[in-house]
């Protein structure tokens, strides 16, 4: 294999496959990328054998091979070098780097020893804009929680309905959904569970692309796509399989009414528990009274060790007033999820969950239980 390629365009390549390399010592070829010269393209694979991630770039490719090396090695090397042609010549085991004045050989593993990423194109198909996709994506996959008992919860709930995608993540304590529409009909409706990582790695990937996404779903595996602008090629490629398994009825946990509903600013809302969670105890609880008579929400906490606090906010109340405890890292994950500048937040009770919600956008919730007074 020889050929050549800018700096910034490999830098970029290898930025977008490396963090799913993993130090795993029964097979430790996966701590490596497979670099490939075929055609007039570079293409750079890595695999954790869950998920796998292939970029192409256009090169100047003289002949053609392909070799394994160490992922962070070859990072690093890449991210020191200038912003010139770089030349990539493998000769026996050994990948040869040299732009200008800078030469590395850097020994590598046989190519046929690195896992097939398998890629399927069959079954149901959709485009999606991909920042349209990343920042729905966004507002839910970190309440995911890994579980060994429950592996189903580990995932983004994805279900396909007509042109409505609804994205669903939860940890038992808090539960998070988003609406998606989009102008394609599906044929059908189906759902799927996307493992966290691979939500995050599309987010973190494809979330700052203008451009559109190709889904192909299968029955245990999900292929991510994006095409190249100067042709009709693949630039980027996310494969992953999919977690089995049932995902439970969260709709079911959605309050349908509630009791009490204020709105108020979510910016001084946010800062007020930030400031109270300073006093909070090792639960993290913090404490609300909603007075509908004074239009007013009481935020207090109180430590031990360390003192009390309280504040207020004036809020438009309506329903019952309630006096309410919430884990305040809860609530404040919701809160900045919330993209608008005031939110609705409704209670159904002391002990029933609560809703937050944007103000004027129907597409997003979060649900949260309370801590049950003792």
């Amino acid at each position: 294999m020889y050929l050549t390629i800018k700096q910034e365009i490999l830098k970029n390549g290898i930025s977008t496959v490396e963090r799913i390399s993993q130090k795993i010592l029964s097979l430790p070829i996966l701590q490596n990328v497979l670099v490939k010269g075929e055609g007039n393209f570079l293409n750079l694979s890595t695999t954790n054998l869950e998920l796998g991630i292939k970029w192409w770039a256009l090169a100047k490719v003289e002949s053609e091979g392909q070799i394994t090396v160490p992922t962070r090695l070859f990072s690093d090397i890449i991210n020191f070098l200038p912003n010139k042609i770089i030349k990539l010549e493998k000769k026996d085991s050994t990948l040869n780097i040299e732009c200008e004045n800078y030469r590395t050989s850097l020994f590598g593993q046989a190519a046929e020893e690195f896992p097939i990423i398998p890629i399927s194109k069959e079954g149901e198909k959709i485009s999606l804009n991909s920042q349209k996709l990343c920042q729905g994506l966004s507002q839910v996959v970190d309440i995911s929680s890994p579980s060994v008992a429950r592996p189903e919860i580990s995932g983004i709930y994805h279900c396909f309905q007509n042109n409505l995608i609804k994205i669903a993540a939860t940890d038992s304590f808090r539960l998070a959904e988003k609406k998606l529409f989009q102008k394609t009909l599906l044929s059908k409706e189906f759902a799927l569970i996307l493992p966290r990582l691979t939500a995050k790695e599309v987010v973190n990937i494809f979330g700052e692309k203008e451009s559109e996404l190709q889904i192909y779903f299968s029955p245990n595996q999900i292929l991510f796509e994006s095409q190249m602008t100067e042709i009709p090629h693949p630039a980027i490629q996310i494969t992953s399989k999919l977690i089995e398994g049932e995902y439970p009825n969260y709709e079911a946990i959605i309050p349908k009414k509630y009791e009490t509903q204020i709105i108020l600013s979510k910016a001084e809302f946010l800062n007020q528990i930030k400031s109270a969670s300073l006093f909070s105890g090792k639960i993290n609880e913090v404490s609300f009274k909603i007075n509908p008579q004074k239009g007013e929400v009481e935020i207090n906490s109180q430590n031990p060790e360390l003192g009390k606090y309280q504040s207020s906010l004036p809020a438009k109340i309506k329903g019952k007033g309630v006096e309410i405890s919430f884990n305040h890292r809860f609530l404040a994950d919701g809160l900045f999820q919330i993209k608008t500048s005031e939110v609705i937040f409704e209670l159904t009770g002391e002990e029933g969950p609560a809703v937050l919600k944007p103000l004027g956008d129907e597409s997003y919730l979060y649900v949260v239980m309370p801590i049950k007074a003792s």
